[in-house]
């Protein structure tokens, strides 16, 4: 692993142990929490449906080339 990861890791598990308030403690477990969530669960419905369509689609073989889409949505890119 990066020596530069681990420097930082210890940097940082040296100044949370020195963190005497506790709302910035709760905004760190707070962020922690969201980054081991699944983003899935925090889906609606109609995306999840329509991801679900849109894989349905690609597996049948219901899919445009890259370039074709590349023209369409060339004035966004």
């Amino acid at each position: 692993m990066d020596l530069g990861i681990q420097d930082k890791k210890i940097a940082l598990i040296q100044w949370l142990s020195s963190i005497e308030d506790s709302t910035l403690i709760e905004k760190l477990i707070d962020l922690r929490n969201r980054e081991e969530s699944d983003w899935w669960d925090d889906t609606s419905e109609d995306e999840k449906a329509a991801i679900k369509n849109g894989l349905l689609d690609a597996e049948n073989g219901k899919v445009k080339p890259h370039s074709e889409a590349q023209k369409l949505y060339e004035k966004w890119l």
